[in-house]
């Protein structure tokens, strides 16, 4: 990343496109419809082929036979992984991989990490100031934050629907084995957590403007083409405008990994596609209520991200405080 204006540079822009390619290639929403009906093989191969790429090494330190850590890279992953609308526990990978990390030279460390970088362990996190961890029926380890220390669980307790039928909200079995009462450890998991979910909104938001944008311009009233209409462009223009605003901020919360950062760019990242997915509703019309449109995949993650490792209101509180 060069200059004040956080611009990415050539490698990151190419590492962006060429994750692009990939999940272009490899119809995602057919994979996202698979995982939300309970069939996570699909999903488990695309998870094959993005540790292939680095994605899940970005966050794991070079010791522990990763790249990282590397927070601007994995924002810049985790923007491609939103506009693709990738399923199961991305976020809550990258955020048990910061929290191992974070563990020093532990066994846990040791075992887990080499894992996490290769992709043969999917993990999640059952986030802080929440009752579930996202997908646990379908990862190989489950963290969960109990009498103020972190502890892998091997049980999990019954799955919830969420706004995001592709997002298994399962509760977390009783804890079992002690993994740290480190607070760094703690600040860690949400640091690596909020980053890649905030990354994640903004590729989220970014994809809904994209399908508004081309939808508008082959939609037709009264023989015009709708994108053509005033109401129609400003619409569109604030929704980019949220986005562009919300770019920046999440590339520097990248860079500094302070708290307060951390907070605006989740905020401004998850509201950007919350308000996307609000227009691109609008402008499609009842058509964009119904399931079988891709574009209700990223409508619903837009709504469910807009509340997960973070809501809005305790995001403003992080930034006040």
């Amino acid at each position: 990343m060069t200059g004040t204006r956080f611009l990415l540079d050539s490698e990151q822009r190419e590492f962006a496109r060429s994750l692009d390619a990939m999940l272009t290639a490899a119809d995602t929403p057919s994979v996202v419809r698979a995982w939300g009906a309970g069939d996570f093989a699909p999903g488990r191969a695309l998870w094959a082929r993005l540790a292939e790429a680095g994605v899940f090494a970005l966050a794991v330190p070079e010791e522990y036979e990763g790249v990282g850590p590397l927070p601007v890279e994995l924002a810049v992953a985790y923007v491609e992984l939103g506009r693709h609308a990738v399923p199961g526990p991305v976020v809550e990978t990258a955020a048990a991989a910061g929290l191992l990390a974070a563990t020093g030279d532990s066994t846990h460390a040791k075992q887990l990490l080499p894992g996490i970088a290769n992709g043969s362990v999917m993990a999640t996190v059952k986030a802080p100031g929440g009752p579930y961890a996202l997908d646990a029926q379908a990862a190989d380890l489950t963290v969960t934050f109990a009498d103020g220390a972190l502890h892998l669980c091997t049980e999990h307790g019954p799955t919830h629907r969420s706004a995001d039928p592709a997002r298994h909200l399962t509760e977390p079995g009783p804890p079992a084995e002690l993994l740290t009462q480190d607070r760094a450890a703690f600040a860690a998991t949400d640091s690596w957590g909020t980053l890649a979910a905030a990354a994640q909104a903004l590729g989220v938001g970014r994809a809904l403007l994209d399908r508004t944008v081309a939808y508008v311009k082959q939609r037709k009233q009264f023989g015009t083409e709708i994108g053509t209409f005033q109401t129609v462009k400003h619409q569109l223009a604030d929704t980019l405008l949220k986005l562009e605003f919300a770019t920046p901020l999440l590339y520097g919360a990248a860079l500094t990994m302070t708290r307060a950062d951390l907070a605006a760019a989740k905020l401004t990242a998850s509201e950007a596609a919350y308000f996307a997915s609000r227009t691109a509703l609008q402008l499609h019309g009842a058509i964009g209520y119904t399931e079988e449109l891709d574009l209700s995949l990223w409508i619903r993650k837009a709504q469910a991200l807009r509340t997960a490792w973070g809501s809005p209101s305790a995001c403003r509180k992080r930034v006040l405080a």
